[in-house]
């Protein structure tokens, strides 16, 4: 099956707290690793105007300071690439998916675009994450790449078979010359427990069991790229939780997460697991889903 070429430009989702919200800073470091433009885009929702779409004023001057602002920000750094800011009308995250369609990624604000900051991550950012065919990366607040210099670290399924989520891993890993680490957790199923199995000696047998997969799993993929330091990470306990901790003990750049588009839902297309780590990681978040075919 053939797969459309991917236009070389990474998209970044503003809102008025571009200066604080890591986003933009996470975008503007990716753009020059892979010396691609960058695409800033502010989405002013149409839901939400107090004068009509259709009326001339429906790009207010808060918006085009906005604009301005970040522009002028683009404009002064040291990048030669041409990084460019647009202000667009819609529906936030349908228009951040649709103008991300077919290009290398986009990247969104923890807290999100809208209006809900109370939510633990913002409904538009949730909406983008479930939404998007491109690899979404959620940025938390005040994120600062310069002071981070970890790997980046992959979460990787009981199948080992996220494909796509491993090849942005590489990519990733490969742009900042640092490791990247496998990260595998796993549990007893529920009619076990850990006392029974403990005592039994069951429990380190599954473990290197556990882990004798997931190194030959590397080994496949250092045999494809020999230039990355590929190692494995093998925990057990809760999903989320572990993939969080893993994150922060490692000082991980970026964590990466697979979804399975096994469902028509948008809502129900973000796993279980990738929903709770974008939710709770203190790190940046790549949610890479599998193309529909697979």
């Amino acid at each position: 099956m053939s797969t459309a070429p991917v236009r070389p430009v990474i998209h970044v989702g503003l809102d008025a707290s571009w200066r604080t919200s890591g986003a933009l800073e996470w975008a503007l470091q990716e753009a020059e690793l892979r010396h691609e433009p960058l695409d800033s885009v502010h989405v002013i929702d149409e839901r939400v105007r107090r004068t009509p779409y259709w009326e001339p004023n429906v790009i207010d001057d808060a918006a085009m300071d906005l604009a301005g602002e970040v522009q002028a920000y683009l404009d002064s750094g040291p990048s030669t690439l041409d990084h460019e800011m647009d202000l667009v009308v819609g529906p936030p995250a349908e228009t951040l998916v649709k103008r991300a369609a077919g290009s290398r990624m986009l990247v969104v604000g923890r807290r999100g675009i809208g209006a809900f900051r109370r939510l633990l991550i913002g409904s538009t950012s949730e909406a983008v994450t479930a939404a998007a065919t491109v690899p979404v990366v959620v940025v938390p607040d005040r994120w600062k790449a310069a002071d981070h210099n970890g790997p980046v670290v992959i979460a990787v399924d009981e199948s080992g078979d996220d494909q796509a989520a491993m090849e942005f891993g590489v990519m990733e890993a490969t742009e900042r010359n640092v490791p990247l680490r496998l990260l595998h957790v796993w549990d007893l199923p529920n009619m076990y427990s850990w006392e029974a199995v403990n005592s039994s000696g069951l429990a380190a047998e599954w473990e290197a069991d556990v882990r004798r997969t997931f190194q030959q799993i590397a080994e496949q993929w250092r045999a494809k790229y020999p230039d990355v330091l590929i190692d494995v990470d093998v925990w057990r306990g809760h999903p989320v939780d572990c993939i969080v901790r893993a994150a922060e003990r490692h000082d991980a750049q970026l964590v990466v997460v697979g979804s399975q588009r096994r469902r028509r839902l948008p809502a129900m297309r973000l796993g279980s697991v990738a929903r709770g780590v974008v939710q709770h990681a203190t790190r940046p978040v790549a949610v890479v889903h599998e193309p529909a075919g697979r």
